[in-house]
């Protein structure tokens, strides 16, 4: 039978490009392709994160505990105003926004591990 007289089944691509219709099918993949991805897998490296951390018995005894900041721009503020000619008021109100904003996630982070210094 010659190709041209070989029939498709309907549906099954009959119009469709032989680059589109080959598309869906897997992608083969033979023993030494697994073999390559096998070799590519990271080794455990416990000796090299161990001596990153430390040693775990030099660490304080007691952790120090924090408070919350009364003034969170006070440091900034005396820079003196911000730079930005015709907008200084501006920027001064969003950046003491943006330090509040800090102090307030710095303070949950403590409280969640426990850090924060008990108010009197």
């Amino acid at each position: 039978m010659s190709r041209a007289s070989q029939k498709k089944p309907s549906g099954q691509g009959q119009n469709r490009p032989q680059h589109k219709q080959q598309a869906n099918k897997p992608p083969k993949s033979s023993a030494k392709q697994a073999g390559k991805r096998a070799k590519r897998r990271r080794k455990s490296n416990a000796k090299a994160a161990k001596e990153f951390w430390g040693d775990l018995d030099a660490l304080p005894a007691e952790v120090p505990r924090i408070r919350a900041s009364a003034e969170p721009a006070a440091v900034v503020a005396s820079l003196g105003k911000a730079p930005l000619h015709g907008h200084e008021a501006a920027a001064d109100q969003y950046l003491k926004v943006a330090y509040q904003r800090a102090v307030l996630m710095a303070g949950a982070l403590a409280a969640a591990g426990d850090l924060v210094e008990a108010e009197e």
